[in-house]
Parts: C-alpha cells; structure tokens; sequence
C-alpha cells in the first residue's frame, strides 16, 4: 500500500492523509438516530406514520422495513417489546446502534425478508413499504430495497398485506404507510377482504402525490 509521501512524490516522515467519515445524525421525536447512504432516511412518510402510531402501553410490536430504527425506537418508548426488521443488513447495524445510543434496551433488530425471520404474534405491526415500480436487476445498491417495490411498485406490499394476518394477535393493528402512486384503495380493499377494518387516519398532498396512514384492525372474528 502507498503511503501519503509516496503519493505526493516527497519523502516526508511528516506527510499524512487521513480519511475522515464524517458521522450524520437526525435528530426526531427525543431521538438521536445516525444515518447512512446505503439506509433510507427518514422523510415526510416517516414523519406521517410517527405522527399517528396507535401503539399503547403494554403493546408488543413489530416494524417491518425498519430502516434507521426511527418508527420502532419511537414504539419502544410506550410498548412492551418492539422488534424491528429490515432485508438491508446495514440498516439493522445502523438501528442496533441507534438504539445503544437512545439507550433503549427493550428493542430487537434483525435481518428479514418481510417476515421470513418473524415469529409471534404482535398487538400492532407498522410498514412503510418501497412503492416505486422497478425490476429486480435494476437495483443498484442495498438502498435501492426501500424505495422499489416490484415490477408494478405493489409486489412487497402486496406480499405483506397476504401474510400479516398470521402475525397479530386478536384485535391486532396494522399501520401502513401508502403512496397515491400505488394505489392507496386497492390496499383498503386487499385488507377488507381479509376481515380487517380499514380506514385512512392521516393524509399529507405534496406536488406529484398523496401519502396516507392506513389503518387497520383485526376483528377477533376474523
């Protein structure tokens, strides 16, 4: 390996570069969160969804596609328990040191596809899914997972929303964050089907689309 005088064309015992990765941080909601490139930052979705969570004291919780640790970190401060997933390994690094930072000890991060890695049942299970229509092939680094969604932008969500069900406990909730641009009514009806009570409790417009917070229950019939 070259050293720094080399580099330069002198011989100088004196001569160092020294590479510094300058460490970004958010700070949200009573949260210290650090940041990385390859883990999607939170945005407005984020924000809306931690602005309208239905957890209450005593919970059990899970969120999926947990990112920085933001959505289940805040859930962790009323649940019980929390566990947070995400099918980016540097994102569950990331969210493992958020946590140590906050000093939130009731809280467990781990790789997963949707919920490959899950066992349990939980009283709420929030979701902020990638809705952007992409192939597979054109993923370009690991970031690239929390923003496409599928071919049509609806396949992970679509995934989630058939396979949820046998991961809540009676009466269980589910938060999902959805985009206009993937069909915010074609969710609600995916979920009725499925014997849940479904409606919108918060919306935000922005110039080329709408984000909701939808919301739904599970009757202890279903």
């Amino acid at each position: 390996m070259e050293d720094a005088a080399t580099l330069s064309g002198r011989s100088d015992p004196f001569l160092q570069i020294s590479i510094v990765v300058e460490m970004v941080f958010l700070y949200y909601g009573g949260l210290k969160l650090r940041l990385h490139p390859q883990v999607y930052e939170p945005a407005e979705d984020t924000f809306l969804l931690a602005e309208n969570l239905k957890v209450k004291e005593r919970f059990t919780a899970l969120d999926i596609g947990t990112g920085t640790g933001i959505i289940a970190l805040l859930m962790a401060k009323r649940a019980k328990f929390v566990l947070g997933v995400d099918i980016n390994p540097i994102a569950i690094e990331i969210a493992r040191e958020n946590a140590r930072i906050n000093g939130i000890k009731n809280v467990e991060f781990r790789v997963s596809d949707l919920f490959e890695n899950v066992k349990g049942r939980f009283d709420i299970i929030t979701f902020n899914p990638p809705y952007l229509p992409g192939k597979t092939e054109e993923l370009e680094g690991l970031i690239d997972l929390a923003l496409i969604g599928g071919k049509s932008g609806r396949e992970v969500i679509d995934r989630f929303i058939e396979q949820v069900k046998n991961y809540l406990t009676p009466k269980g909730i589910v938060q999902v964050v959805q985009s206009s641009i993937t069909g915010i009514e074609r969710t609600m009806e995916k979920f009725t089907k499925l014997g849940f009570k479904v409606e919108v409790t918060a919306r935000e417009r922005y110039f080329f689309e709408e984000i909701v917070v939808i919301t739904a229950m599970l009757n202890e019939s279903s």
